[in-house]
């Protein structure tokens, strides 16, 4: 396919997506640094591996898995001339990205419960490594959020119509891949302790 055609409308979708795609592609390669470092790191005679995932990060998948489902329903809603139901799933949508916050800062508390901290004299590479992965997608869950609210505003002001969801979809492939990020991550640690 050739990129150079079509209207100036499909050009600028088509640069938006890729501009998206590249900033996706450095996303994964600074956490495939991360957690290379991680793997490497485990040979240290000082490296802890019996911490336990904490539960707030398995509930915390889960929210952000169904809020990509919701998310992904958005779309279709909009596509079918369905404003409300669209409305419905975006705030949903919102509602489990929030909870998502939520359990990442209650699975930190877990640890930190279970006598094992991120920074200071009493931490270790171990913990230091859990809190630079999770709060690098935390800080990148931020921005999605953002993306949300800029998504549900222009939702309100009715800028996606049947045939024009260019930023709904922006948007919701940012957030998918936000959600395959953390599944990741969480197998990740679950398998490499």
């Amino acid at each position: 396919m050739d990129l150079t055609q079509g209207s100036n409308q499909e050009k600028r979708a088509r640069a938006k997506k890729m501009m998206l795609w590249f900033g996706m592609i450095s996303i994964v390669m600074m956490f495939a640094g991360l957690t290379s470092a991680y793997v490497v790191s485990k040979s240290r005679p000082d490296w802890v591996s019996e911490i336990e995932i904490p539960s707030a990060f398995i509930y915390s998948t889960i929210a952000i898995v169904l809020s990509s489902l919701t998310f992904f329903l958005v779309k279709k809603g909009v596509q079918q001339g369905k404003r409300s139901t669209a409305t419905s799933l975006l705030l949903v949508t919102l509602l489990l990205g929030l909870l998502f916050v939520y359990f990442q800062f209650q699975g930190f508390s877990e640890i930190i419960a279970s006598g094992y901290y991120f920074t200071g004299s009493e931490s270790t590479i171990t913990t230091s490594f859990l809190y630079a992965i999770v709060f690098s997608h935390l800080v990148h869950v931020f921005a999605g959020l953002l993306v949300l609210l800029v998504v549900i505003y222009n939702h309100f002001k009715e800028k996606y119509q049947v045939g024009q969801t260019l930023g709904l979809e922006l948007g919701a492939m940012f957030w998918h891949f936000l959600d395959f990020l953390w599944v990741y991550l969480i197998l990740f640690f679950y398998f490499f302790r």
